[in-house]
């Protein structure tokens, strides 16, 4: 297969931003035997980022390969991908929950290791529960973004963790043995926590941004959110997170509806937790989308936003600025977006630019927020 024709859109492209990498192509050569010896439905990839793994697996012969990727731009970029193959497959979700139709029968588990310990934990634990006795992990990444405590979390889960020779600043850990019960015992996913400044409960599941805590931005945000368009009967939590902005909106606002999205799987089941942990489930829904995508044009009063600003390892102000151009277009005349960023990122220029006028509401050493209203 050549790694070179795949392509990342509809997410985020640009220069120093790969569709594929060494470790992807590794990955498959490590795994090569067993998918060949695979039958078919064996074969499952998680977090496989743009389908270099699903579709490389293909390529060795596997048939029925499952997938489960966490951002739903990573699913359509996956699907465009196929088709540029002339390849297709079949896609179950993973729902973060013990999930058999994603792994019942799976003999051979092609990954790329999250940079979130949490994360490998939530998927290692997932592939003991319900992967068949003689599953086989094989996970890889970057050497640079490796640790050993990686191979500790997978030993948690497994018997045996081999880890193979280095090529082109890659390795790959292959797990086997899946024990029963996770050595030593931790808490199941989601996991939630109580913010006693916030009276709040945060719910997470593993990888999502600032886990079962607040970051000090959003903390920052949320004490200006009390003047952000009070007369607002509805609001949008964008790129939601663990919906930490979306359920104190919709507590502090006992007649405020909610709309909380993000490209995250794992983020949209977490911002659901969150809500229910609070008692404002009724008032905050959750979605899984690109952006606003599912929103009509000028239809809102309020968007809050805490934008991303990396892509996979990589940092890259795209992201934010999608998320800012979108924010436009579903604003109404005379509504707001109050977004907080990291103030070296220097995002005023481009608030201005793609929403409207501008102004600082806060500021700290770390974080500035701004309000940008769209013009009528």
């Amino acid at each position: 297969m050549d790694f070179e024709l795949l392509r990342r859109e509809p997410d985020v492209e640009g220069h120093g931003l790969e569709a594929s990498d060494a470790a992807d192509r590794l990955i498959l050569d490590e795994a090569a035997a067993a998918i060949v010896a695979a039958g078919p439905g064996e074969v499952v990839v998680l977090d496989d980022a743009y389908g270099a793994l699903a579709l490389g697996a293909v390529s060795l012969g596997a048939t029925g390969v499952r997938v489960h990727q966490d951002l739903v731009t990573g699913e359509r970029a996956l699907a465009r991908n196929a088709a540029r193959f002339g390849l297709t497959g079949e896609r179950v979700p993973l729902s973060l929950q013990p999930s058999p139709e994603l792994l019942h029968g799976a003999r051979v588990v092609l990954m790329r290791l999250p940079r979130s310990l949490d994360r490998l934990d939530e998927l290692a634990g997932l592939v003991a529960g319900h992967a068949a006795s003689d599953v086989r992990i094989f996970a890889g990444g970057r050497l640079k973004h490796m640790t050993l405590a990686m191979n500790e979390v997978l030993g948690s889960w497994f018997g045996r963790v081999d880890v193979t020779h280095a090529r082109q600043k890659s390795r790959v850990l292959i797990a086997s043995g899946p024990r029963e019960q996770r050595q030593p015992p931790a808490p199941a996913w989601p996991r939630v926590q109580h913010d006693a400044a916030l009276e709040l409960d945060v719910a997470a599941h593993g990888g999502v941004f600032a886990g079962s805590t607040v970051d000090i931005g959003t903390r920052l945000l949320l004490g200006t959110l009390a003047d952000a368009v009070p007369d607002a009967a509805t609001a949008v939590d964008l790129a939601c997170g663990t919906g930490v902005v979306g359920a104190w909106l919709a507590r502090a606002r006992p007649g405020l509806e909610v709309t909380a999205t993000d490209r995250a799987a794992s983020a949209a089941a977490s911002a659901r937790a969150t809500a229910a942990a609070n008692g404002v489930a009724d008032r905050v829904h959750v979605t899984q989308a690109d952006g606003l995508e599912l929103l009509p044009a000028a239809s809102e009063r309020l968007v809050v936003l805490n934008p991303p600003f990396h892509s996979d390892a990589a940092l890259h102000t795209g992201i934010a600025e999608h998320l800012f151009a979108d924010a436009a277009r579903v604003l109404a005349p005379g509504g707001e977006l109050w977004c907080v960023w990291n103030s070296h990122l220097r995002y005023r220029p481009a608030l201005e630019r793609l929403v409207g006028p501008t102004r600082q509401v806060a500021r700290d050493p770390k974080f500035t927020v701004t309000a940008s209203r769209r013009a009528g």
